[in-house]
């Protein structure tokens, strides 16, 4: 089972809003399903919570050392309350996923995520689930750092939102652990939102319908006919 909710972001208003911080975007979502609201705690560097759900206790962390320091928080909590790293889950932004998209995943790369760096160093394993959230890829591997800095386009967000609310509800399956169950819930994506059609205009429609019917009939020939035999 999960015990340890781990969201990674930056820190601070400026970065509110960008990609970097989808993790943060779903623990907050996650605090107002639980009605745990997050407060500062200096012993982790965090923005944190406690919940006791019945038999269960989780926390959720928010760590704001910056990214590339995030293991700090998650080592030092981890290591206090003696949470296993496959009790802990930790949502992040993935750039090999699409937009609208979100992936389950224990233990495996870090795959260059500055974030997923420092926690693989902190825990001493990467033996911990992974929340993938799509954020899409620039296209350019030179353009990645700024991609990641900079807010999604409407379309992108309205997609990462649906993606966050059905990542939620996974929540039950997995504090109880059934991992499979989550899995299916967080994989299957909604299809994409048909483009609403352009209504027609109708001092245009009503010009097309009231146009004369364009004839091919030929005009008659004003050529000088032959004198009759």
């Amino acid at each position: 089972m999960i015990k340890l909710f781990v969201g990674l972001g930056n820190p601070g208003p400026e970065y509110s809003s960008t990609r970097h911080n989808a993790g943060f975007w779903w623990i907050d979502r996650l605090s107002e399903k639980l009605k745990a609201p997050l407060h500062y705690e200096k012993s982790y560097k965090a923005l944190y919570a406690k919940v006791q759900l019945k038999d269960h206790t989780l926390w959720l962390l928010e760590p704001q050392t910056f990214m590339n320091l995030s293991g700090q928080s998650v080592s030092a909590l981890a290591h206090f309350f003696k949470i296993e790293p496959q009790e802990i889950l930790v949502v992040h932004d993935e750039l090999d996923v699409t937009p609208g998209q979100a992936k389950l995943k224990l233990g495996g790369s870090h795959a260059g995520h500055n974030g997923l760096r420092d926690i693989h160093a902190q825990l001493g394993s990467d033996q911990y689930w992974r929340l993938r959230l799509g954020i899409g890829h620039p296209g350019v591997k030179s353009e990645v750092i700024h991609w990641v800095l900079k807010k999604p386009s409407l379309e992108q967000r309205l997609a990462i939102d649906e993606c966050l609310d059905r990542c939620l509800g996974a929540f039950e399956d997995l504090i109880a652990g059934d991992m499979s169950k989550a899995t299916l819930k967080i994989h299957t994506s909604k299809p994409p939102r048909p483009k609403p059609v352009r209504p027609l205009d109708p001092k245009a429609h009503e010009a097309t319908t009231s146009a004369p019917p364009t004839t091919l009939a030929s005009t008659p020939s004003t050529a000088p006919k032959a004198p009759a035999p």
